[in-house]
């Protein structure tokens, strides 16, 4: 492909518009600097730059040297999906454990204080909340980042999470649109398909989406998911009926749309990102993730050229993606010339409060809390991408804490039953779990050892779908930090 030279003109900075980049490191390359000056409008964090809120706020100052209206935005969803906590867990305890609790003024709260905590540190667009309707529980991306399986109570948490958000000063982007909870396959690896009469999807999975709209999403982001009864030929993201039929027209929604990730494979290894990108803006995409894999200047360059070249050749008409431009544009003015609110109140504990009240234990009445220190048996998974395997997860910290001296150990595959065993010797073993229903392995070591040990305590730290068959079972909904805390503290009676 020709490089299209570096400029002022309208089309190039419509195409430079339009991209959410990402970039590697805690300070701003260059590249991305030099980008923002000729149009550029949006830029994507991700864990690799963020080191502190302190870091944090000045490279997001950094950013508005450039362009004082900059869109800057993070993956933070709280619970397993975090960025601003990345290295330490999460201190909010996710969707699903809110959504267990059902108390919306709760989740309300906890999306007001972790919007305070981005707006305080210049992060001004949230790719969050997911108001997928968890249906699959078998799903092996979304999981607990759900609210739950119950369209209605996905809707209510959905739409108190974007106005809680939104009161901190932050834009919400909900996410997966039309809906990725009852998906068999990770959209990171590979495109799923959802096979769904049209009816059940608009009874199920948009309900939340309307509520989004309804309380004023300020953005919605599409699924690189194929829905036949929708589209047979295209996944949403590069869907025209999908987009602009549906969430344009059926739905009313004026805001912006984002794309997720272009570089997934559910995309990029069946459309390639150039072709991908100029697909997405002319079904009705307006802004282009990338970053999360590809998080160069090169990439920057490929998909703006790939934009003009597009134009120019006919394949993608100059209004839309003008269009697109526009309406980014128009986001990123009005978050940068929004009047400051109330102060947000710092509420530092809502999301211990919130995991606290999350937990449902089984056995507690005749349980005497641990004393002793124990031995953790982690019977880890492989976390999903969205995830990532960089956040520590479970209860051994907390209990080391709690209980000094607690050792741990991480368990996985066949035998894992009886090598945890093996490491704990004469102390008591707490299992930590994580979707034991999606993993054989994990309910054949869990089955081990409660035969052996009969007074293993269970911590089950993901979907609760197992039935609970140890003399302790705590279920968390979650796995954050402050999921782990409240375990720990049932288990140590603290």
């Amino acid at each position: 492909m020709t490089t299209i030279a570096s400029g002022t003109d309208t089309l190039t900075r419509d195409a430079l518009t339009v991209l959410q980049p990402g970039f590697t490191g805690t300070t701003a390359p260059d590249w991305l600097l030099r980008r923002l000056g000729e149009g550029l409008a949006s830029v994507g964090l991700f864990g690799r730059n963020i080191a502190s809120p302190g870091q944090l706020a000045a490279l997001t100052a950094r950013l508005r040297q450039e362009r004082d209206d900059v869109l800057v935005a993070v993956d933070e969803e709280g619970g397993d999906v975090t960025r601003l906590e990345v290295r330490t867990g999460s201190s909010f305890p996710g969707n699903h454990a809110l959504g267990a609790v059902d108390d919306v003024e709760l989740t309300r709260s906890v999306a007001l204080e972790l919007g305070r905590r981005l707006a305080e540190c210049g992060v001004n667009l949230n790719w969050a909340p997911s108001a997928d309707v968890n249906s699959n529980p078998g799903n092996p991306v979304i999981g607990v980042r759900s609210f739950g399986a119950d369209p209605g109570l996905v809707a209510r948490h959905t739409a108190a999470y974007v106005t809680g958000l939104q009161s901190a000063g932050v834009a919400a982007c909900t996410k997966h649109f039309p809906g990725h909870g009852d998906t068999a396959v990770d959209s990171h690896l590979a495109l799923p398909r959802i096979d769904v009469d049209p009816g059940v999807l608009r009874e199920r999975d948009l309900v939340p989406f309307r509520a989004a709209i309804d309380a004023g999403t300020s953005a919605v982001m599409s699924a690189h998911i194929l829905v036949p009864a929708l589209d047979p030929d295209r996944p949403a993201t590069l869907s025209r009926r999908i987009l602009t039929d549906l969430l344009r027209g059926e739905l009313g929604y004026e805001g912006l749309i984002v794309t997720d990730g272009m570089e997934m494979r559910a995309i990029a290894g069946t459309y390639g990102i150039e072709r991908g990108s100029v697909l997405a803006v002319a079904a009705g995409a307006d802004a282009i993730c990338v970053g999360g894999g590809l998080a160069d200047d090169e990439t920057v360059r490929r998909l703006r050229d790939a934009l003009v070249t597009a134009v120019r050749a006919g394949e993608l008409p100059e209004e839309r993606l003008a269009d697109a431009a526009a309406r980014v544009r128009a986001l990123a003015r009005s978050t940068a010339s929004a009047a400051p609110g109330a102060p947000v109140t710092a509420d530092e504990e809502v999301g211990l409060r919130a995991a606290r009240r999350a937990l449902r234990i089984t056995g507690g009445e005749s349980f005497t809390p641990l004393t002793e220190p124990p031995y953790v048996a982690a019977l880890t998974p492989v976390a999903n991408i969205a995830v990532g395997d960089e956040t520590p997860w479970g209860v051994a910290a907390e209990l080391a804490r709690l209980l000094p001296g607690t050792e741990t150990g991480g368990f996985a595959g066949e035998g894992a039953g009886r090598a945890a065993l093996e490491a704990a010797g004469e102390r008591r073993v707490v299992a930590v779990v994580r979707d034991e229903h999606r993993h054989p392995w994990m309910a054949s070591a869990l089955d081990t050892l409660l035969a052996a040990r009969p007074d293993t305590i269970v911590v089950e730290m993901g979907v609760p779908q197992a039935s609970p068959r140890a003399s302790l079972h705590i279920a968390t909904h979650g796995a954050a930090r402050v999921c782990g805390r409240a375990a720990a503290e049932a288990i140590a009676g603290a």
